[in-house]
Parts: structure tokens; C-alpha cells; sequence
């Protein structure tokens, strides 16, 4: 029986949904398919670089992931580095994996090596990411986050400045910081891995990609084990009744 993962992209449009889909091709088993979404056309945040715009887009988020595993998707993925949503999208969640790209990313990479250097776009970013990479457990294994200065919407609109910006982030980490390992820290960096992980010769690691292998895994391991997101504590799943009765999900 195939796998079926629900990649959202957290922003107001559509236009990355076929970037991201030929990406993800690339990548996946056999069996398993892979839909991109956005949270639609419509007025509202192209970016999540402010914490204001991630809270504006998670209801948005929670509402995709209960549709998703009402239409019989194994695992959902959320689009974006800060992972939003991402506990709240768990408990709502009873069937599917949940899985984002920093927390599926770090545990990837902190099993490939020893130190992490995390490249991101601005400095505006570093402290949820800090906050993240603590919260996980990988606190001991950072040895940087390297701003490159350049928003979300940049990284795509010229290829040889994001690839020539990145490259002298991530040998700095190396060289300076001790970094053995790259993540490239955002969902818009995709596919700017192979050509840097050939130079540099150590893993870079895409976190879109990431997401998705993460997703395959997961899904993997329950078909086959029965393991899935506990829900006897924190991903506890709130009452149907009170879903109901709140009218949560009309």
C-alpha cells in the first residue's frame, strides 16, 4: 500500500507549489506520493519571517492538517524552518505523522555528524531558531547559525548570488566554528545541496527534503511497528465533544 504526505507551504500562494513538487520527485520511494498546498491564494503573509506573520497563518495550518487526515493522508508536513503549529497540529492529529523541516532536519543531521552549523537568512531569525534547536535537545551539537542578510523571498531570485552567499557562510563554519555538518535553514534554500555538499565534503542538508524522507520514515516505522505520536501526554488529542461544541472544525 503507497504512502500519502501533505507537504503545506504556510504562505498566501501557490507559487512555489510546482518547485517544490518537482523536488520532492526526485526524492521519494516509489510508493509514495507527494501533494503541495499552500494555505491559498488570498491576502495574507508571503513570508514567515515575523513571528506575527507565523501566528496569523497557524489556524490556517491546523485546519489543512484535519482535512488532510480526514482525506486519508499518512503524514502531513509544515512548510517552514520555525516549524509552526507543529505541537498543536499533533494533537489534533490521530492518524497521521506530523513532521516539520527543523526538527526533522536536526535530528538527521545531529546522527550524520558531531557539530551543526545552521545557515539562515537573516539575523532576525536566530532566536526562535535558537529557540528551537534547544527545545529539540541539540543545544550541545550547534556550532553556529550563520545569517546570510538576504530574505525568504531572495534565495530563488538568483541562483549564483544565494549559492555564492552560502558557500562562504558554510566554509566559515567549517573552518572557524567546527562545523561538520550544514542545514540549510530554510524551506526556500531548496535544492542548493548537491553542488555545495560536493565542495565542501560534508553532508548539506536541504530541510524540505529532510521533511519529506523524515515523513516517509515515520510513516514506514508505523506501518510496521505500530509507532506514531504518543497520545497519553503533551500530543494529547483534545476532546471530540468539545471540537463539537467549540465548532472548531465546521
Amino acid at each position: 500500500m503507497g504512502t500519502r504526505i501533505l507537504y503545506i507551504d504556510p504562505i498566501c500562494s501557490d507559487e512555489d507549489i510546482g518547485l517544490f513538487a518537482s523536488e520532492f520527485n526526485q526524492i521519494v520511494d516509489s510508493i509514495t506520493t507527494v501533494d503541495v498546498v499552500s494555505i491559498g491564494n488570498k491576502p495574507g503573509p508571503l513570508h514567515l519571517e515575523y513571528n506575527c506573520y507565523e501566528v496569523m497563518v497557524m489556524p490556517d495550518i491546523v485546519r489543512i492538517v484535519k482535512q488532510a487526515e480526514a482525506a486519508g493522508y499518512d503524514a502531513a508536513i509544515i512548510g517552514c524552518f520555525y516549524d509552526p503549529a507543529l505541537r498543536a497540529c499533533r494533537e489534533i492529529s490521530s492518524k497521521m505523522s506530523i513532521v516539520a523541516p527543523a526538527e526533522a532536519s536536526l535530528h538527521i543531521a545531529t546522527t550524520l555528524g558531531e557539530c551543526v552549523s545552521i545557515i539562515v537568512g537573516r539575523q532576525k531569525w536566530i532566536p526562535e531558531i535558537k529557540e528551537n534547536v534547544h527545545k529539540y535537545g541539540f543545544s550541545h551539537k550547534l556550532a553556529s547559525i550563520k545569517p546570510l542578510e538576504m530574505g525568504v523571498l531572495d534565495f530563488q531570485q538568483d541562483h549564483q548570488q544565494t549559492m555564492n552567499r552560502i558557500r562562504a557562510a558554510a566554509r566559515e563554519a567549517i573552518e572557524r566554528d567546527g562545523a561538520d555538518i550544514i542545514v540549510l535553514g530554510c524551506t526556500a534554500e531548496l535544492g542548493f545541496y548537491r553542488q555545495l555538499q560536493d565542495e565542501l565534503g560534508v553532508p548539506v542538508i536541504d530541510v524540505s527534503l529532510a521533511s519529506v524522507k523524515y515523513a516517509e520514515f515515520l510513516v514506514n516505522i508505523k506501518k510496521n511497528m505500530s509507532w506514531s505520536h504518543s497520545k497519553k501526554v503533551g500530543y494529547q488529542s483534545p476532546p471530540e465533544h468539545e471540537q463539537k461544541a467549540f465548532r472548531l472544525f465546521p
